[in-house]
């Protein structure tokens, strides 16, 4: 039993509905994701946490629109609309979230200059978040992913653990996804290709 960790991506007011980046009934897998945070001893969550002004704001790229695509640095970027500030009550966990239990919080995307979808590493793929270290001197090994987005936070931080040689499961009837120009299909996909199970 010791072995399983829950991960809990993302289950923050800006991402429901209402919020500034709304998951369409982001907030309709809060129940189940109570129940599976009652069934595992190991539980982590992540939680988006950008300053002001974050450079993946479309807001901080002057004529640019929420959803287009810019370069940055450390390759392709979606812009955002402002969302998940630090300190905001966009940034808190939803309210109905049972999150106490969680011995870990990652916060992730504080770093102004880079986005972080992943709870292993920032979208540069190199800079870790430190979830990895903290899962393998717990001896954990097997992770389950829910949350959101399915085709964002979720599938990297799902792909990202598969390649740190972790076994991911992802449970798709406890996320939600954005579906970005097809988005949702083919991260589902690739997440199947690279080994994550799909519950």
């Amino acid at each position: 039993m010791s072995e399983r960790a829950l991960i809990v991506v993302d289950i923050q007011n800006d991402f429901c509905p209402g919020g500034a980046l709304a998951v369409a009934d982001g907030d309709a897998i809060v129940p189940l994701v109570n129940r599976l945070i009652a069934e595992f001893d190991h539980v982590a969550l992540t939680q988006d946490w950008h300053p002001a002004g974050h450079s993946s704001f479309a807001s901080s790229h002057p004529g640019r629109r929420p959803f287009e695509a810019i370069d940055m640095p450390y390759g392709p970027q979606t812009l955002w609309p402002d969302h998940c500030v630090q300190g905001t009550k966009g940034a808190q966990f939803h309210p109905g979230l049972d999150w106490t239990k969680a011995q870990l919080v990652i916060r992730k995307g504080f770093r102004a200059g880079i986005d972080s979808y992943s709870a292993f590493f920032e979208n540069d793929h190199a800079t870790p978040t430190g979830l990895a270290g903290y899962l393998r001197e717990r001896g954990i090994s097997d992770l389950t992913f829910v949350g959101l987005a399915t085709d964002f936070c979720v599938a990297y931080s799902a792909l990202d653990a598969v390649r740190a040689g972790f076994s991911a499961t992802v449970r798709l009837d406890a996320c939600r996804g954005i579906d970005l120009a097809g988005s949702l299909a083919a991260m589902t996909q690739k997440m199947a290709q690279a080994g994550v199970r799909l519950a």
